[in-house]
């Protein structure tokens, strides 16, 4: 296996894609909505998919809810941003605590029957007023100890339903300026303000498997370059300060934050202290680039990401209209699905 995770072109994998999985052998997959149509198709590539690799490779998506959702209806139901969780929480923290809960359960009861085993959730980014619409309601709160306790329900609710959490961004993408699928966004905070807030909300849940950087430059850490690049950002805040243990991967190496080529940028991810590089947009030449960057995934990234994967338990049943009818009342007034399957 080699150290990065790789995104695929479309719905149906591609004799190309058949041979480069097979020769590059990269950790772990990511799906995206130009990968998705019908369960039935979806499940076909997640098997096509891991047959050409010869194991059973990890499957990550993005299924966070609100705006950034790879499945939705017909065949999926659709669900709230994580603001909407928040907003429970403050009038309610146990409703709160308990919707968050619920939602990402019923998640991984959409994902895991297509195989896909993996989700990038939950966000620990605290939200700020001054910052980009990337993250916007996406996050669960302005406050360290909110952001912490919902992100800590939804890996719950993950993890009840089979599917394992990724947490990211890390260190903190609340107080990034800009969206960094465009540009660099520098965050000037000091870092006794960073350290009680931003950083603050990742370390109840540093026991977590898998984790993702954030491509966000703190200055006062580390000026020049972004958390995903910076060795002094990954050991000092990520490793020590918050005291994340799992595997870590970087956000999208493809991302228009980062500069150089992917293989450089793959190389400086690693050297940094990245166990794998996250290519998410399925462009053959680019994931050719990456694989001939990075090595085999070996030693302590090798031995995290084993720990991560024996971290994944069988689903614990539920029952599932009773659990969408509970959820549905938890969110009233709050957050009313789109129309679709559910």
């Amino acid at each position: 296996m080699r150290a990065f995770i790789t995104g695929l072109a479309g719905a149906a994998l591609t004799q190309a894609e058949r041979g480069f999985l097979r020769e590059a052998q990269p950790w772990g997959l990511i799906l995206f909505k130009r990968n998705v149509t019908e369960p039935s198709a979806v499940r076909r590539l997640v098997e096509d998919a891991r047959a050409a690799l010869g194991r059973e490779a990890p499957v990550l998506v993005d299924q966070e809810g609100g705006r950034v959702q790879r499945l939705g209806p017909p065949h999926w139901s659709s669900y709230p941003p994580g603001a909407a969780y928040g907003a429970i929480y403050d009038r309610d923290r146990e409703a709160g605590l308990a919707a968050a809960r619920l939602g990402a359960r019923l998640i991984a009861a959409d994902l895991a029957p297509l195989g896909i085993d993996v989700d990038c959730l939950p966000l620990a980014d605290v939200q700020s007023a001054d910052a980009s619409p990337a993250i916007g309601d996406r996050g669960y709160g302005a406050t360290a100890d909110k952001v912490a306790a919902i992100a800590g329900a939804v890996a719950q609710g993950l993890r009840e339903g089979g599917v394992l959490p990724v947490l990211k961004h890390m260190p903190g993408h609340g107080r990034a300026a800009v969206d960094t699928h465009v540009s660099l966004p520098v965050v000037d905070a000091d870092r006794a303000t960073l350290e009680a807030t931003d950083f603050a909300a990742f370390r109840p849940l540093a026991a977590l498997p898998l984790g993702m950087t954030a491509h966000v430059v703190f200055r006062a850490i580390d000026p020049v370059a972004p958390a995903t690049l910076s060795a002094t950002i990954v050991r000092d805040v990520i490793r020590d300060s918050i005291g994340f243990k799992g595997l870590l991967m970087s956000d999208d190496i493809s991302m228009g934050a980062l500069s150089g080529s992917v293989a450089e940028r793959s190389r400086a991810a690693l050297a940094a202290g990245c166990d794998v590089v996250l290519h998410c947009n399925g462009e053959m030449a680019e994931m050719l680039a990456v694989a001939g960057a990075v090595p085999l995934l070996a030693g302590a990234s090798a031995g995290r990401a084993a720990a991560a994967l024996a971290a994944k338990r069988p689903a614990v049943p539920i029952e599932l209209a009773a659990a969408r009818a509970q959820f549905a009342g938890l969110m009233a007034g709050v957050w009313q699905p789109a129309p679709g399957y559910a």
